[in-house]
């Protein structure tokens, strides 16, 4: 679904169960409806777009500025009923590494992610979920956990990426009069392991505010999949 210049995916899921695609002018109705919630997916959306979306979902005007700026840190905010939670996203292409920013909203009846820059979509995540409707049916608390559980599986690939050039850097830098361009190289690998060590290091501590304060959003039943994101023993903890 396309709104204007902007991407927009906006799904009625009612008892875990996908009703269908609407706009952004058809949420009011759908949340009338009984047991259900809206997951809305937006691709750096202008201001007029997010207007719109502020007045479906009644969102604070601060929460609303917030989103509609890159280069925040990782976090989560509490404004009223909803949560805002920014999180930085990493994506491997070729030897390359892009980074980026979802910036998420998640109340009782919805879920809305902003993605800014370059970064994986969430159609699989959607695909996922909707494939397992139970889980799906616990509400935006458990769409909040795959959207973080599917950016962490992404910072491994990204690590091993990165510690496999130091490495071979690292060789050359011990050559005799290594070339200025290495030197460089090694400066740049540097900053692209600290940017990621800033994106991933956060992210325990905002699992473990949602499982601590926000049992409204995070159900009993769902606390222990972010728990899975905190386990030491996980995929989540190598990149910390």
């Amino acid at each position: 679904m396309n709104e204007g210049l902007a991407r927009v995916n906006c799904s009625v899921y009612q008892q875990g169960v996908k009703r269908g695609e609407i706009t952004i002018d058809e949420i009011g109705a759908a949340l009338e409806q009984q047991d259900t919630f809206v997951w809305l997916g937006l691709v750096e959306p202008d201001n007029e777009l997010m207007e719109r979306v502020q007045e479906e979902f009644d969102l604070h005007e601060l929460a609303l500025e917030d989103a509609q700026k890159a280069h925040q840190r990782p976090k989560i905010e509490e404004y009223g009923e909803t949560l805002f939670v920014v999180l930085h996203t990493v994506t491997l292409a070729g030897q390359t590494i892009h980074f980026g920013e979802t910036h998420v909203f998640v109340g009782r009846r919805f879920v809305i992610t902003v993605r800014h820059g370059k970064s994986n979509g969430y159609g699989s995540v959607r695909e996922k979920n909707e494939n397992t409707p139970a889980r799906l049916a616990t509400g935006p608390g458990y769409v909040l956990y795959a959207i973080i559980d599917f950016i962490v599986d992404h910072y491994q690939p990204c690590m091993d990426t990165l510690q496999h050039r130091f490495r071979q850097v690292e060789k050359d830098l011990f050559q005799l009069n290594p070339p200025a361009a290495k030197l460089e190289e090694f400066y740049n690998l540097k900053n692209e392991l600290l940017s990621l060590q800033a994106a991933a290091g956060p992210l325990a501590d905002v699992c473990t505010q949602l499982l601590r304060f926000h049992g409204d959003v995070i159900p009993k039943e769902n606390r222990i999949y972010y728990r899975h994101i905190l386990d030491p023993c996980g995929a989540s903890a190598s990149v910390r």
